[in-house]
């Protein structure tokens, strides 16, 4: 990887994004040396223009960023370094220094996964998924079965607001047994990426 600090007079702009949440961090400067120190240390290490001197982020506060990929772009002239950081970056305490919360949004099944979980744990007379779990993993893998051959038959017979209805009931269902047997979504994610890198 070669890096073309001569063009910004011995400095290049490096911008850094939290590897999990992709949220861009904050943005800083780099000189060799500095892109030296940030391989070879394993924290994002920068040169402060103000103060004339290489800085690593969190060497006052404790907030390191913890480098795990650095990436240069086409021009040789930009880097992207994907970090783990320990703390808030912004130096006002905030998670990033454009101000934005370095959280993923949730979606919508992981949210349904926790009400999920909630009705088991804290059942309720009048929730249907409480009822689910009372009557135990026979019933939940029958309707998981049902709902299964409802989307097969809506399917075949070319209806599709029937097939989006089914889908989302399978789709809930799927929820419930993989509750009862303790199986988060996650788990199942991560069977299919590793499935998708082979």
């Amino acid at each position: 990887m070669k890096i073309d600090f001569e063009k910004g007079s011995g400095l290049v702009p490096a911008i850094v994004q939290d590897s999990k949440t992709n949220k861009v961090l904050m943005l800083g400067y780099m000189n060799d040396e500095a892109y030296e120190k940030t391989k070879t240390g394993g924290k994002a290490t920068f040169f402060s223009r103000s103060k004339n001197r290489l800085w690593t982020k969190g060497e006052t506060s404790g907030n390191y960023l913890i480098v795990e990929k650095i990436l240069v772009d086409c021009d040789n002239d930009t880097l992207l370094i994907k970090a783990k950081p320990e703390g808030p970056t912004c130096h006002a305490g905030d998670d990033t220094c454009f101000k934005e919360d370095n959280t993923v949004k949730e979606n919508f099944l992981e949210h349904l996964e926790k009400v999920i979980q909630d009705r088991k744990e804290n059942p309720s007379e009048n929730s249907y998924t409480s009822s689910l779990f009372k009557e135990g993993i026979n019933k939940i893998a029958q309707k998981v079965g049902e709902e299964a051959t409802e989307v097969v038959i809506d399917a075949v017979s070319n209806n599709k607001e029937r097939l989006k209805e089914e889908s989302a009931d399978l789709l809930y269902h799927l929820l419930v047994l993989l509750t009862e047997k303790e199986i988060s979504l996650s788990e199942v994610i991560s069977v299919l990426e590793n499935r998708h890198s082979k």
